[in-house]
């Protein structure tokens, strides 16, 4: 089984500066498809774990740009779970043509889980489990 879950997304023209290049801030937004996509293919999705009163909050990113996502191409964000413990949770990023052999870029999240008052708690023993499964 692969240890990472692909999504494909067209990139927008209103995702694109005005050379019709993807705007790199748009990469962050791109990450957290993927993300969502990931705890989904994973089995749970991210509202279920807020409706229970617990965040995710993003406490570093990083993002490194090799080449140019343009308007109308069909991009892959590919999402791995490259660190996982109670608390913290590192979600790894490539961004890639649609041929998946080229990397456009390369990025990272990292998570703290929080309760809904921004108190770091650890992350329900079901989730950790689907994370890890």
């Amino acid at each position: 089984m692969k240890d990472y879950v692909d999504v494909d997304i067209r990139v927008r023209y209103a995702e694109t500066d005005q050379m019709g290049v993807a705007y790199y801030a748009n990469y962050l937004v791109w990450f957290e498809v993927g993300r969502s996509e990931f705890c989904r293919k994973k089995g749970f999705r991210y509202a279920d774990l807020e409706a229970l009163g617990y965040r995710l909050v993003v406490s570093d990113v990083h993002c490194r740009y090799r080449n140019s996502a343009k308007y109308d191409e069909t991009i892959v964000i590919r999402t791995r779970l490259k660190h996982l413990n109670k608390r913290m949770i590192t979600f790894g990023y490539q961004v890639l043509h649609e041929d998946r052999e080229e990397v456009i870029a390369e990025g990272e999240t990292q998570h703290i889980c929080v309760d809904s008052k921004g108190k770091t708690k650890s992350l329900p023993e079901k989730y950790l489990n689907c994370l890890a499964g």
